[in-house]
């Protein structure tokens, strides 16, 4: 599962304790690069920049980042294909600028999910969230955000339970096993997931949960010249990508 990888390359990579404020900065520095600077170079400068910060830096393993980038990407490809055919009064046909506008679009958002990709696997969520009370969001959007992410788990733990049971009853020995396997799975999932919701629920107010969930967090000291390597790989390639 895709959370599950991201938790493991947020844990286990080179830049584990490195600043949030350094992360961030990369990673959302980046962000803005590529939506505002043109596809062509700004966003495969910045989709190489951030690559580099990510393999070279933080040291992400790249199975763990392809395991990540397929959903992602998948969607992209998928999406970027219907820019290739346009609908007229004569039917569908090819449109005539659909090449130049798919490449242009792929390309701004790979640099853009390569950004997300790169805060997400290199800070824990714990520091995620505390960043954020330290920023002053409202506490009740961070205790949202902390409950959705616990029940994504739920989730995911509910599918992969019920996933071996079917396999373990050959419930996926055929083609038409597996479809009727994962109808059942999709059926029940939702009303299993939001039982082990309530349930979770149940043990928070037995243990005497006031509406936050506090997590340990630990505030590492800013590197001057870790932040001044970002500020300057910035500024180059905002120029090179309006300029070239």
């Amino acid at each position: 599962m895709a959370i599950g990888t991201l938790d493991r390359a947020a844990s286990q990579n080179r830049w584990r304790h490195r600043a949030l404020k350094e992360k961030a900065l990369i990673g959302f520095g980046f962000l803005l690069l590529a939506l505002i600077l043109p596809p062509w170079p700004g966003a495969v400068l910045v989709t190489l920049a951030v690559l580099g910060f990510t393999f070279l830096g933080a040291r992400v393993p790249l199975r763990l980042w392809l395991a990540t980038a397929a959903l992602p990407l998948g969607f992209l490809m998928s999406g970027a294909l219907m820019l290739l055919v346009t609908v007229g009064p004569t039917g569908v046909a090819f449109a005539p600028e659909g090449a130049v506008q798919a490449a242009g679009l792929v390309v701004r958002a790979m640099a853009a999910s390569f950004c997300l990709m790169f805060v997400a696997m290199t800070t824990p969520t714990a520091d995620l969230f505390g960043g954020l009370r330290r920023l002053k969001v409202p506490l009740e959007l961070v205790e949202l955000a902390l409950l959705t992410y616990r029940f994504v788990f739920l989730i995911t733990d509910e599918a992969a339970a019920m996933t071996a049971a079917q396999r373990a009853r050959l419930g996926h020995s055929s083609r038409r096993r597996w479809l009727r396997s994962t109808a059942m799975v999709i059926a029940n999932l939702l009303p299993r997931a939001l039982a082990r919701a309530r349930r979770m629920e149940v043990g928070l107010a037995a243990r005497g949960w006031q509406g936050e969930m506090r997590v340990l967090t630990r505030q590492v000291p800013v590197c001057n010249r870790m932040l001044a390597l970002v500020v300057l790989t910035l500024v180059v390639v905002g120029l090179a990508g309006l300029m070239l």
